[in-house]
């Protein structure tokens, strides 16, 4: 069951820096006036985070879960610490977002721009210049898919925020959505959201994988 965990998580890891965007994404377009507004106070809110702490469930597209801690600072720096039964970490130093999984020994790096996690990583990020508001069916949702046009390898990202008079900006980061090039979707849910809480840079420090002895 360990073994069928961790599988789960590094196919649900790789998911959250996968790229490509999934046609089922595509709706009819929503009045420019109130998307603008929209992406707007979006854009506010996430501006609003200093640092934050939250829970996550990683769904893939075959209803695996895995689940763990996210840990955000901004600028730049996020940290997705998994349950204890899976020896995978994803962190972001503030210019790269590595992977790492421990039980093979194996670390991919990518600079955050050229991941979806850049739109809401990136110092000077602004999830507006690329993106699209999409319709949903309650009124206190917020759906946006961010994709650069012109560098559609860098990937997809859809963040849904729920209105909450509470969180910084009165909206709340519920989760993510991306999609491989295989079209393979894993969906990234956060809960129990905490605001403004002292986190060291250390926390984005991690254990590096064991080096491969050659032979």
């Amino acid at each position: 069951m360990t073994k069928l965990k961790n599988r789960t998580a590094r196919a649900i890891g790789a998911g959250l820096l996968a790229l490509a965007a999934p046609a089922a994404l595509v709706a009819p377009a929503v009045p420019a006036a109130a998307a603008e507004n929209r992406l707007d106070s979006a854009v506010k809110a996430l501006r609003a985070i200093g640092t934050m702490k939250a829970s996550f469930r990683q769904i893939d597209r075959s209803g695996q879960q895995v689940s763990g801690t996210m840990t955000l600072k901004r600028p730049g720096k996020i940290r997705f610490q998994y349950q204890d039964s899976v020896p995978l970490l994803i962190v972001s130093d503030g210019s790269r977002l590595t992977m790492l999984d421990y039980e093979v020994n194996q670390k991919q790096v990518w600079p955050i721009k050229n991941s979806p996690l850049g739109a809401l990583l990136q110092p000077d990020g602004d999830i507006s210049r690329f993106g699209t508001l999409m319709p949903t069916s309650h009124k206190d949702v917020t759906s946006i898919r961010i994709k650069d046009p012109k560098h559609p390898e860098y990937g997809t990202m859809t963040m849904i925020f729920e209105k909450n008079a509470s969180a910084p900006g009165g909206m709340e980061l519920a989760g993510w959505v991306s999609v491989d090039a295989q079209n393979k979707t894993t969906k990234i849910l956060l809960d129990n959201h905490r605001y403004g809480m002292t986190v060291s840079n250390g926390t984005f420090m991690f254990k590096d994988v064991r080096a491969r002895t050659k032979r």
